[in-house]
């Protein structure tokens, strides 16, 4: 079981992001994955074309696309442009709990209108019973991180509800396989409430990396995303740039 999972396109007149998530596309042609997992902003400023034309790029896959808004999405945009919101409603928390080759996933939406920040509190009993409703561990999608990644305009925009999401996870039968979310545009992991964390790198150029409030200088990255390889139990996530 492959799960491909890219993040923040932010797709624009003005850049050429689409042109950089068609090379992804390209890419995932060959790996043939068995799902795509798209972790948020898709566009910026509600762009409607923009949203238009990443769904017709997603379309070229044979796998199914589940897509999550950012806070850079215009949701009520998104939902008009986007095959996979055809019958969504912008006024609903966009989240997604499906069967994959029978590996549940579960995505949150966190996003907070008009702001930057997530907050996964006003959707932990929904995720809850999500969970619990599993026989098995679950993969679990936001946009916004739980963890601190350096940058410090992003970790003030993080999901917040950490404590009451590790709290929920804490005393779930079986803990999910992995926590993943992208938003900080630069590929990390970590863990979570013992539980394996991943931001997935960006389609769109990358930030820098930031080590104790210290620029580091690196070359500039190319698209970047993620794959989940699942096997029985066993988990492997692979970084990978294009």
């Amino acid at each position: 079981m492959l799960i491909a999972q890219l993040s923040d396109i932010h797709a624009a007149p003005e850049n050429d992001n689409l042109q950089r998530l068609q090379r992804a596309i390209d890419w995932l042609l060959a790996l043939n994955p068995d799902l795509l997992v798209v972790s948020g902003d898709l566009t910026d400023n509600g762009w409607s074309a923009g949203y238009r034309a990443i769904d017709s790029a997603l379309q070229r896959l044979a796998c199914r696309s589940l897509i999550l808004p950012g806070n850079a999405d215009d949701k009520t945009v998104m939902c008009e442009n986007l095959t996979a919101f055809a019958h969504r409603s912008a006024r609903d928390a966009l989240h997604f709990h499906e069967y994959v080759n029978n590996v549940p996933v579960i995505g949150v939406d966190v996003t907070v209108a008009g702001e930057s920040r997530g907050d996964i509190r006003p959707h932990l009993r929904w995720l809850e019973a999500a969970l619990r409703a599993q026989p098995q561990p679950t993969m679990v999608f936001l946009h916004q991180h739980l963890f601190p990644s350096g940058i410090a305009p992003l970790d003030n925009a993080m999901c917040e509800g950490g404590e009451a999401l590790a709290q929920l996870l804490a005393r779930l039968p079986h803990p999910p396989l992995a926590l993943c979310a992208g938003h900080v545009h630069r590929a990390m992991s970590a863990t979570f409430a013992g539980i394996p964390a991943y931001l997935c790198g960006s389609i769109c150029p990358a930030n820098p990396l930031m080590l104790n409030a210290q620029h580091i200088p690196v070359a500039s990255d190319p698209p970047a995303l993620l794959i989940h390889e699942l096997r029985g139990d066993t988990r492997v996530s692979h970084f990978v740039s294009l």
